[in-house]
């Protein structure tokens, strides 16, 4: 997500148009990788129950078999991302926001190899209770991504300033490193040993890909739910121009970036839970399912508040632009209360997830985020309710949002309280 904040600062910089291609591009970026990376990430349970039950030796064949599955999605994400021209024509995007964002994406597919195969490592690396590896790895990718994003959006030594396109390229050569580092990771560190990673690869096996599908599409289905609805936003409130684009996505970064918090307590605690499910355990599935709740309702509260606070200086780091700011700011107040119900759904969804709960979410998610969300910030904004006037402002779209998140930790917490009333029993 510091990748997203600099890409974010960097385009602002250089022109509003470019931080609203950004916007757009971005957008639908996060919508497909999410979507695949949700399929990848459902198998941390999986690999984390192995861990709990001392079966190590297990973890080396259902990797390579998710390997396989870890080449579809990411070739099903790059025909996505080379595809995009019916969505700026549905979404009404102005025509001169798309060539930018269309080749802000190209650039992006080919990072979705790389980018996808490393998440893979994270992943496995969560479900032993190492993430630390990850988090330095991370860290120093950030030293290179920053410099390369100014390099190529300024431009400079030689190279043409490219805006958006730029950040985009930054991205693709980072992703490529980190895919490298991981590998020899994997081939050196005594960590890894005993997994037996590096065995024969073996043709693949259908029915154990099958099985991975059934954990992972109905999470990624979800996760496509919730994520387009961000997406879809984006391509609204571009009709209304530049400024609310760029305020907009603003928005959508700081959203993005406190998601972060809940996420990694979320992967925490779903690493747990699942490694005591393995060691068969259930009183300490339960306190580490409640415990992940009650650190997610303190951070997310926390960080809130914190934002509500100090919205107008957050903004002004963004851009310099008096008229992006004074659009940002209302919009953060709104991003506050969304943060605090996202949090809260994000443990639970993650939680159920380790419970094999996985079709339900997907099926909240539609209805409350996509029809009230979405459908009921759409009308909001240029429709008009009742006695409200069409409010002609991205405000529109992150009240509805806030208030359909609010409700969808509501009815997911009611579902988590009975998965683990079943499970006393």
């Amino acid at each position: 997500m510091a990748y997203s904040v600099t890409d974010t600062i960097v385009a602002g910089r250089y022109s509003a148009d470019s931080l609203a291609a950004l916007s757009v591009g971005s957008a639908i970026y996060v919508s497909v990788f999410v979507a695949m990376l949700s399929v990848v990430q459902a198998l941390l349970p999986l690999w984390a129950q192995m861990h709990g039950a001392r079966r190590p030796q297990d973890i080396g064949p259902s990797l390579r078999q998710a390997f396989y599955l870890c080449s579809i999605t990411a070739a099903l994400g790059m025909v996505i991302l080379f595809n995009c021209g019916p969505v700026f024509e549905w979404t009404s995007i102005p025509a001169g926001l798309r060539a930018e964002a269309q080749t802000y994406l190209e650039v992006l597919a080919w990072s979705m190899p790389p980018a996808l195969l490393f998440r893979m490592y994270s992943t496995l690396n969560q479900s032993l209770g190492k993430p630390r590896l990850v988090t330095w790895l991370q860290i120093g990718s950030l030293v290179v991504k920053i410099p390369l994003s100014i390099w190529f959006c300024f431009g400079g030594l030689g190279i043409e300033g490219h805006g958006a396109v730029g950040c985009a390229m930054a991205s693709l050569l980072v992703n490529y490193l980190l895919m490298g580092v991981a590998l020899w990771m994997l081939r050196t560190r005594p960590l890894y040993q005993p997994l037996q990673i590096w065995q024969r690869l073996e043709p693949p096996d259908w029915q154990q890909i099958a099985g991975f599908a059934r954990l992972g599409v109905p999470s990624a289905l979800a996760v496509v739910v919730e994520v387009t609805s961000f997406t879809l936003m984006a391509l609204f409130v571009a009709r209304l121009g530049s400024v609310a684009s760029a305020s907009h996505q603003i928005a959508t970064n700081l959203t993005a970036l406190l998601y972060m918090v809940p996420l990694a307590l979320a992967i925490a605690a779903s690493a747990r839970v699942g490694f005591w499910r393995g060691a068969q355990n259930t009183a300490m599935v339960h306190r580490a399912a409640l415990l992940g709740l009650a650190s997610v309702l303190g951070s997310s509260t926390l960080l809130a508040g914190l934002l509500l606070l100090g919205r107008q200086h957050l903004a002004m780091v963004y851009s310099p632009n008096p008229h992006i700011i004074a659009l940002a700011v209302p919009l953060l107040a709104w991003v506050a209360l969304y943060h605090l119900a996202d949090g809260i759904q994000t443990m639970c969804l993650f939680l159920l997830r380790c419970f094999g709960v996985v079709m339900s979410p997907f099926v909240v998610y539609g209805l409350l985020l996509w029809g009230v969300g979405l459908g009921g910030g759409y009308v909001l904004a240029y429709q008009g309710l009742a006695n409200w006037p069409a409010l002609q402002s991205p405000v529109a779209f992150w009240m509805a949002s806030a208030l359909a998140l609010a409700a969808t930790a509501l009815v997911f917490c009611a579902m988590l309280w009975q998965v683990l009333q079943r499970q006393r029993t």
